[in-house]
């Protein structure tokens, strides 16, 4: 019998995503495992897989379609044999139609079997009664983006349920005024408006929109600076024991792999997390979590912003391991094939802006987190040794600190066991 093909979730938080090219196309057979889609999350670009085989006879959801809701069928397959009558009079006759893929109610299901690509399918989350309100996920974002008090718009989907051509009503005058953009206060978070001002003052720009990575970055930034009591330590490192041991490594690898600063940064880091746990933790208001093992976050720029894929037990790995980890992650993090479980989580995280010269610099911590290094170039420069003045390199690293978990004596003491760990790296291997 036909079956459908739903919107995954292809992570914990996960409500809608966009699905942003096809694969396949109609008619086309695919087998269980192969690729037909990609899906774009809050966080990254992600491949859909087909956990059925069959004919891909119907595509519902066009390709760049945006607020996609998790379980929304996407699209239609077939049994070997099956006809395309069986699912001609229930399926869409408009696939590009926005509103339709965004609202699951308005999907109407074209068989009664149902499959979800790589992932298991989370139920639509149902709308309460009571103080919510019944909407699409794509309504209640319009809404926010043009200052519409959702409350005071009257639904016109099923069971009253708010859609996105409610929205356009409501910008034609449904709404009071005082809910629309131009009536209602800018957050006291957003800061000034840019284009408004640039439109103001005359200023020529371009418009480059945001994808869902960056919103979904500079929001969790600012809820960090703004909720989390940061304080940051300095600490200078004398990593010229560290460059021959990396340079002696390197030449007796003979090409088998190539170590970097970073990968005795994160190795370091890893081994001073168990050394002295008290810095590997995370703060709830019940207890502070202590974490068992050193799962790294290091900081990568993709085009589509930043990531933090995860180097997991890092404690366990060595240098080589490492190294061949960090650089398959950072490669598939720039061409958004990460998988969610490869960078949700982490317990410490790393940013390394020395390749670009960068001396110091903070950085913000990535909660749930209570940690981030910033790891600044290792420079030459005059350094006092037994009452004498000598060459050697120097690098500066800055850990940012939630001061609810960890306070100041502990992050210095943290820093003190990473220094000795990056300023004799043979400790490591111990």
């Amino acid at each position: 019998m036909p079956t459908n093909i739903l919107m995954p979730a292809l992570s914990p938080t996960m409500t809608e995503g966009t699905l942003a090219k096809w694969l396949k196309k109609e008619g086309d057979m695919v087998k269980a495992g192969e690729v037909i889609a990609e899906i774009e999350t809050d966080k990254a670009t992600m491949e859909v897989e087909a956990v059925d085989e069959g004919k891909l006879a119907k595509i519902l959801i066009s390709s760049g379609t945006s607020g996609v809701a998790v379980n929304t069928p996407i699209a239609v397959l077939l049994e070997d044999g099956e006809s395309a009558d069986a699912i001609k009079a229930a399926a869409p006759t408009n696939t590009n139609q926005k509103p339709a893929a965004a609202d699951p109610a308005k999907a109407a299901p074209v068989a009664t079997g149902s499959a979800v690509a790589t992932a298991v399918p989370k139920a639509a989350a149902p709308v309460a009664s009571g103080d919510r309100v019944f909407a699409t996920p794509l309504a209640r974002r319009i809404a926010e983006q043009k200052g519409i008090d959702i409350k005071t718009v009257q639904g016109s989907g099923p069971h009253g349920r708010i859609v996105k051509a409610d929205l356009e009503s409501a910008k034609a005058g449904a709404a009071p005024k005082s809910a629309t953009t131009a009536g209602a206060p800018r957050p006291a978070t957003a800061g000034p408006d840019a284009k408004e001002l640039a439109t103001a003052y005359g200023m020529e720009f371009t418009e480059l929109p945001n994808n869902n990575i960056k919103k979904v970055v500079a929001r969790r930034l600012l809820e960090s600076k703004q909720t989390v009591p940061h304080f940051y330590l300095t600490a200078d490192c004398r990593i010229d024991e560290l460059l021959a041991a990396r340079a002696k490594l390197n030449d007796a690898a003979k090409g088998k792999f190539k170590l970097s600063v970073n990968d005795f940064v994160v190795k370091a880091v890893a081994m001073a997390l168990q050394k002295y746990p008290a810095a590997n933790v995370a703060w709830t208001d019940d207890a502070v979590l202590q974490f068992k093992h050193s799962d790294i976050s290091v900081a990568v720029a993709t085009p589509n912003g930043l990531i933090t894929p995860i180097v997991k037990k890092a404690e366990t790995k060595g240098l080589a391991e490492i190294s061949a980890e960090v650089k398959d992650l950072a490669g598939r993090a720039k061409e958004g094939k990460v998988k969610p479980v490869e960078f949700q989580g982490g317990t410490f995280s790393i940013s390394n802006l020395g390749m670009f010269g960068v001396k110091d610099f903070q950085a913000i911590i990535n909660p749930p987190q209570a940690c981030i290094l910033a790891v600044g170039a290792g420079i030459e420069q005059p350094v006092v040794q037994d009452g004498g003045i000598m060459v050697a390199t120097v690098m500066s690293v800055t850990l940012s600190v939630d001061h609810r978990a960890v306070d100041g004596a502990v992050g210095a003491e943290f820093l003190q066991v990473f220094k000795e760990f990056i300023e004799n790296p043979v400790s490591m291997l111990v």
